[in-house]
């Protein structure tokens, strides 16, 4: 899978995500078994900062993607949300796990939620 986190690391496994965010402390650097590419966080979103709905950073996220759905054809960061969200999580929880910054990770889940990829809870005001 292509590199693409914040300080360039690779992302986590697709397999692995349950087992490694599933309690246990990561790995603060993960092995770098491919070259990373150079993508930066706005080419991730197309260039927009600001997500198409307005995302709390507490905001809970669930995956809507069944585990035997061909992941293959997202992107990296499509499949890592996803796969990673099959546990509820908050944004602010998958932009630190993930290791992506929070603006881009609220734009990639408004796309996927608008897409009936991933559910998203928003807290009562």
């Amino acid at each position: 899978m292509a590199g693409g986190g914040w300080n360039n690391e690779p992302y986590s496994p697709v397999a692995d995500a349950h087992r490694q965010y599933g309690g246990a402390t990561p790995n603060p650097r993960p092995a770098q078994t491919e070259q990373s590419s150079l993508v930066r966080p706005y080419a991730v979103t197309g260039g927009r900062t600001a997500p198409r709905v307005q995302l709390a950073m507490e905001a809970l996220v669930s995956s809507a993607t069944s585990v035997q759905q061909d992941l293959s054809t997202f992107t990296p960061e499509r499949q890592a949300i996803s796969t990673l969200c099959r546990q509820v999580r908050s944004v602010a929880e998958v932009s630190a796990l993930l290791r992506i910054p929070l603006g881009v990770v609220r734009v990639v889940i408004a796309d996927m939620a608008a897409e009936g990829l991933v559910h998203v809870h928003q807290p009562q005001l």
